[in-house]
């Protein structure tokens, strides 16, 4: 094995190409879960500068599911077995 080859027989570029697109997937996942929850559970008419106990608690609920799905979606996935 070569000097510059990890364990898995990847070199360092295509680890930091891979930490990249793992990067660029958390910053769109984070992007997509802010902007579907805030139009979901913010009105538009802002009345007050804080969220008020209604929008946190849908905005708590809302990022809640929307991380279940993903990690459930994520496991199917992985496991290469199909949707129930």
């Amino acid at each position: 094995m070569a000097a510059n080859m990890s364990p898995a027989g990847l070199d360092k570029e295509q680890i930091f190409g891979i930490a990249e697109k793992e990067m660029e997937y958390r910053v769109e996942l984070f992007n997509k879960i802010t902007h579907t929850c805030f139009n979901k559970c913010v009105d538009n008419r802002y009345k007050e500068s804080e969220l008020n106990m209604g929008e946190n608690s849908c905005t708590d609920r809302c990022v809640s599911k929307y991380w279940q799905v993903t990690n459930l979606i994520g496991q199917l996935l992985g496991s290469g077995k199909p949707p129930m």
